[in-house]
């Protein structure tokens, strides 16, 4: 078994919130509401369908119209899931340096994997991951550790010698449960109320320019 490295993808590896926030605002606009601002949006994406429907509806798990919204909310993300998605600026610089230094890379996320699969497909990055786990992958999504197990299962990687990156506490939670060392990833969609310290990372990394310095630090210590 090897050394890798796991990325978060929503907030970490790429910039989804335009396109999620693009699909919220279809659906407010069949309930006949108003657009949001991106703006506003953007610090829920990372908390998937939930943090969406909190931010444009008002609205939890347990709510009797939860449901069916959650999955209209889906299905209009499916429909556009790469449209103006990017890369955060450096990431394309630091994967190439990651695969230069010799790490294979992969990306555990609590997105269904159909859906994270187009996003990877449109940033031509799919022949490049040693595996793809989504949300439903697993016994439970992150901060449960068994997706991050699950990847380094399939990728034949050893978790003691691999680095998570994400962008939210859960995934601090899920890569420490896993045994593996953990990045925070603070260009991501973190909000004002976010005490990223407290998240007990091994690294926090404010720009992508910096994640391949701070990889190399963590993995050969």
């Amino acid at each position: 078994m090897s050394a890798g490295l796991l990325f978060d993808l929503d907030g970490t590896l790429a910039d989804t919130a335009p396109d999620l926030a693009d699909a919220l605002n279809r659906l407010r606009q069949e309930h006949g509401r108003e657009a949001l601002p991106e703006s506003t949006l953007r610090r829920w994406t990372s908390n998937g369908t939930r943090g969406m429907l909190h931010a444009g509806f008002d609205m939890a798990p347990g709510h009797p119209d939860y449901a069916r919204l959650a999955s209209r909310y889906l299905a209009l993300y499916a429909t556009a899931p790469f449209v103006r998605t990017r890369l955060f600026p450096g990431l394309d610089l630091a994967l190439d340096a990651i695969e230069a230094e010799g790490w294979r890379w992969g990306v555990v996320t609590n997105k269904p994997r159909d859906l994270a699969a187009p996003v990877m497909d449109g940033l031509g990055l799919t022949r490049r991951l040693c595996c793809l786990v989504g949300g439903t992958c697993a016994a439970a999504p992150k901060p449960s550790p068994a997706p991050l197990l699950l990847a380094c299962e399939q990728a034949a990687l050893d978790p003691s010698q691999c680095v998570y990156v994400g962008d939210d506490r859960r995934d601090i939670e899920a890569g420490r449960a896993a045994g593996m060392r953990t990045v925070a990833a603070a260009w991501g969609y973190l909000g004002d109320d976010d005490d990223v310290p407290s998240w007990r990372a091994d690294a926090i990394v404010e720009h992508p320019g910096q994640l391949v310095e701070a990889l190399v630090a963590l993995i050969e210590r």
